[in-house]
């Protein structure tokens, strides 16, 4: 093991940015246990503890670990010596086990790559940039398919990250050039983006057609101001598209030419036109509108939907009003179908909170038709979820509560594998 690597995790360690024998294990396959990680680290030295983090409900693997050596040295040497080794078919990703989340997001030491090859992988990867400095952690973004062609590589020291950059940003990697830059959170690209956007100077045209061309689209907009660029974009025979960009050199230009064509009338049509944005934007933004929409028809209907279950397969939408009408101004009523068929529940919306409480209470367990109702205030995924979460964190407190002859043969340990620490006896 080289001496600027243990002096470089001793340093890290002592800055309290991980504990110096604990390791993150990550890319487990969902079979992996904890049995099967001791069997692999334990060559390394002596294991104090293992856990394989698991959905709190499901009890499924989450496909990381971590690794706790008695020994900081020991975890080094598996770190050194068994990253990227393959476990049931997939390569695991190891690195110093790094909880505090503020320094994982800092950005200090991290670096974002782009235009790789696909072929390229976390080992690859962590090969080529080692060189630079000591790695916490590197991985290839991936989905389905394979590398996405991204990734990010994190080093101990902001120094080590700018040597990379310096050194790797536009050299050829398995002949692709690769751009290797600064890593910028989210925060400060939404901000510059929002800069730029300030600052355009593409204008986007569309609904004007099929009659049109890039000279008549440029005697329209450069009234405006000095164009770079007018392109109207045309299909394959040549016929106009109905959409098109002109470029300004100065953003006062397009933001007039916006200003003043936007809502007019074009070849008998309404024109909308716009800043052009880039694909990226354009995303953003809808996911934006989106989540302001969600958000909006949550807070709407909170307090006056209710959740009906149990019901009988002769209630369909009409009876189900008929049922709740008493109660108040229903704005919905809905059984959910399956193939035309009752699923056995279903919804219904009150206009205000106090005719839906009103309802939960005069027909949760009357019988309609046959069977006795569930009725409640129907919940969002998430707090049905944290209603679950909550439930079983209870009727974990309560096992935890009772004599431990009465639970040992119940369950399973699940929160992970735990080694004696046994003395080391030299000599």
């Amino acid at each position: 093991t080289s001496a600027p690597r243990r002096l470089g995790a001793m340093n890290a360690a002592t800055a309290g940015s991980y504990p110096m024998a604990s390791l993150y294990v990550g890319d487990l396959h969902p079979d992996i246990t904890e049995a099967m990680l001791y069997e692999k680290f334990s060559p390394a030295g002596p294991v104090l503890s293992i856990r394989v983090c698991r959905d709190m409900i499901t009890r499924r693997s989450l496909g990381y670990a971590y690794v706790n050596f008695q020994q900081p040295p020991d975890a080094e040497r598996a770190l050194d010596t068994m990253n990227f080794d393959v476990v049931k078919g997939k390569p695991i990703r190891i690195m110093w086990s790094q909880r505090d989340p503020s320094l994982r997001k800092s950005g200090v030491g991290n670096v974002f790559i782009k235009n790789l090859d696909k072929s390229i992988d976390n080992k690859a990867l962590y090969d080529t940039f080692s060189a630079f400095g000591n790695i916490l952690s590197c991985k290839v973004v991936c989905d389905e398919n394979g590398s996405k062609g991204y990734a990010f590589v994190h080093f101990e020291t902001q120094d080590a990250a700018d040597r990379a950059i310096e050194k790797m940003n536009g050299m050829l990697l398995n002949d692709r050039k690769v751009f290797v830059g600064r890593f910028k959170s989210r925060k400060e690209r939404e901000a510059e983006l929002g800069a730029k956007a300030k600052e355009f100077t593409n204008v986007y045209i569309k609904n004007f057609g099929e009659d049109m061309d890039d000279d008549r689209l440029k005697d329209i907009f450069d009234k405006y101001g000095k164009t770079l660029s007018v392109k109207v974009m045309t299909d394959p025979t040549g016929k106009s598209r109905g959409f098109g960009f002109v470029s300004y050199e100065k953003h006062e230009d397009a933001n007039k030419a916006v200003e003043e064509m936007n809502g007019t009338e074009l070849n008998g049509k309404t024109v909308f036109v716009g800043r052009a944005q880039k694909k990226m934007e354009r995303q953003a933004e809808l996911k934006r509108k989106f989540e302001q929409l969600k958000q909006e028809r949550i807070s709407r209907y909170q307090g006056v939907n209710l959740y009906i279950k149990n019901l009988d397969d002769t209630i369909d939408d009409e009876k189900l009003r008929k049922e709740f009408s008493p109660f108040g101004s229903i704005t919905s009523a809905k059984v959910m179908l399956e193939e035309g068929r009752s699923k056995g529940f279903g919804f219904v919306c009150f206009s205000s909170p106090e005719e839906a409480t009103k309802a939960v209470t005069e027909m949760n367990g009357r019988i309609v038709g046959s069977k006795p109702l569930y009725v409640a205030l129907a919940q969002r995924k998430e707090e049905r979820k944290a209603h679950l979460t909550n439930q079983y964190m209870q009727r974990i407190a309560g096992m935890r509560a009772m004599p431990a002859n009465a639970i040992i043969n119940q369950f399973q340990p699940t929160s992970g594998y735990f080694m004696p620490a046994v003395p080391q006896v030299s000599g």
